[in-house]
């Protein structure tokens, strides 16, 4: 009797299963069930999970408005979710974190600008700037971090991996072409545990002084300001049937 063959989103869901199992917010999984799980996901191609370039949703935008950006729903428990984020052309998914998670970002395919950041621990804790309330009202503090990641990828590559308080934590996508990245996050983001998705603004390290913080002149380009915001009004992320094989949770 020949054995069935298991779908490589199969795989992945089974692999989370197993790598999540004893996590939870701020708790990373051990070196060797990163790397498993990391070894799963870049197995994975487009087909794998049903998608083509030429899905609806990959389309450039017909206007100058910030084209909406669609997201295809997996999996989701309280240990780990799956989901995959389809931007068309200039897409943007704006600066934002991913508080006491470990979040693994597979390109499916296309080419991705991406800029993330680390925060800065050893700052002074009465270290943070006050931005003039002309500039913003509703969070004048901004806190120091430094660049992590500032580049373009291309599909196929390796996944990218971030961690609680390292591997640029909080990022930005920007879509060069149409693309698609398949996302892991152990925990997923949970409002009732204290999970919130925060967006911030950047600015130039140059913008603020402060008292008690100092960059060494060729390390300024490489840290910045950022400033807490409200969700982007901008921002559209509509939710689509994820069309790829069925996940059977055994």
């Amino acid at each position: 009797m020949m054995t069935p063959v298991v779908s490589r989103v199969q795989r992945l869901f089974d692999t989370c299963k197993d790598v999540f199992s004893l996590s939870g917010a701020g708790i990373v999984p051990s070196a060797d069930k990163i790397e498993q799980l990391r070894a799963v996901l870049d197995e994975i191609q487009p087909a794998d999970v049903g998608l083509t370039p030429q899905m609806p949703f990959f389309r450039p935008p017909v206007t100058r408005r910030a084209p909406p950006i669609t997201y295809l729903h997996i999996h989701e428990c309280d240990k780990f979710s799956m989901g995959i984020f389809c931007l068309p052309p200039s897409g943007v998914l704006p600066l934002h974190n991913h508080p006491g998670m470990t979040v693994f970002s597979k390109l499916l395919f296309g080419t991705m600008h991406i800029k993330s950041y680390d925060w800065v621990e050893d700052v002074p804790s009465n270290a943070s700037a006050v931005v003039e309330p002309s500039e913003t009202v509703q969070h004048p503090e901004v806190r120091l971090a430094k660049l992590k990641v500032d580049s373009d990828f291309t599909a196929p590559c390796n996944a990218s991996i971030l961690y609680p308080a390292d591997g640029g934590n909080m990022h930005c996508f920007t879509a060069v072409t149409a693309c698609a990245v398949l996302d892991v996050l152990g925990p997923p983001y949970s409002d009732p545990d204290g999970r919130h998705c925060t967006y911030y603004f950047d600015y130039p390290f140059t913008k603020f002084s402060v008292d008690g913080v100092s960059v060494a002149e060729e390390e300024k380009d490489k840290h910045a300001w950022l400033q807490e915001r409200e969700k982007p009004e901008e921002l559209a992320v509509v939710g689509a049937l994820y069309t790829g094989p069925e996940i059977v949770e055994n």
